[in-house]
């Protein structure tokens, strides 16, 4: 399992600390959440922190954008040298445009989709993208609910994946704990997006190592 933490929970004060942490530890990528109010009701942070970030992490970097008109960063995100730039499929009109300008700038084009948001509207394009993200929670706040109907919308889209022939990852962000981390590895899922539940524990690097582990 890929393990992703959310530096939406890392402790803002001690942001060295913390991504020197996830440097000794299992994790595989770090998640950084981009929301601008707008697209979102939230406003977490921009390119001057994920720069920062970038300076100090030894792992890629999985860039999640929560913003209205995301490909006018694409040039952007490159830059902080992001491995994947995630977009979400509701924020863009010409999805596949989109699609294809990450890839041209040399990242990993991921897509994300909403809980209300069906995996058949990927249907078209699945064959085209690195990764999917899956919103298990409503985007814009850490430390939700789980939402039960991702299990069964995670088996859909591994069944389209499959179906396809495609490579793209499976990824879930929101709710994800070790209970629920373990039911969406057997649904199909590859990735994992943990925030609060990783930052919020005594122990984190045992926690992500319990998480690699599913």
């Amino acid at each position: 399992m890929i393990v992703s933490p959310s530096l939406l929970s890392a402790d803002f004060g001690n942001l060295d600390r913390d991504v020197e942490m996830l440097n000794r530890s299992e994790a595989d990528w770090y998640h950084l959440d981009v929301m601008d109010g707008v697209f979102v009701p939230n406003i977490s942070f921009g390119f001057p922190v994920i720069d920062a970030i970038a300076t100090k992490a030894k792992k890629p970097l999985d860039v999640h954008l929560m913003i209205v008109n995301p490909d006018k960063f694409v040039s952007r995100v490159r830059d902080t040298g992001a491995a994947i730039m995630n977009v979400h499929q509701e924020a863009c009109i010409h999805l596949n445009r989109t699609i294809q300008s990450i890839k041209a700038a040399g990242m990993k084009a991921a897509v994300t989709l909403n809980p209300a948001t069906p995996v058949s509207t990927l249907e078209d394009i699945i064959g085209d993208v690195d990764m999917v993200l899956l919103m298990s929670v409503n985007p814009g706040f850490g430390g939700q609910k789980f939402i039960e109907n991702t299990i069964a919308k995670t088996r859909r889209l591994r069944a389209m994946i499959d179906e396809a022939g495609s490579k793209a990852l499976i990824e879930i962000d929101g709710g994800v704990n070790l209970e629920t981390g373990a039911r969406l590895a057997e649904a199909g899922a590859d990735a994992l997006v943990a925030g609060s539940f990783v930052f919020g524990a005594e122990h984190p690097e045992s926690v992500i190592a319990s998480l690699k582990a599913l």
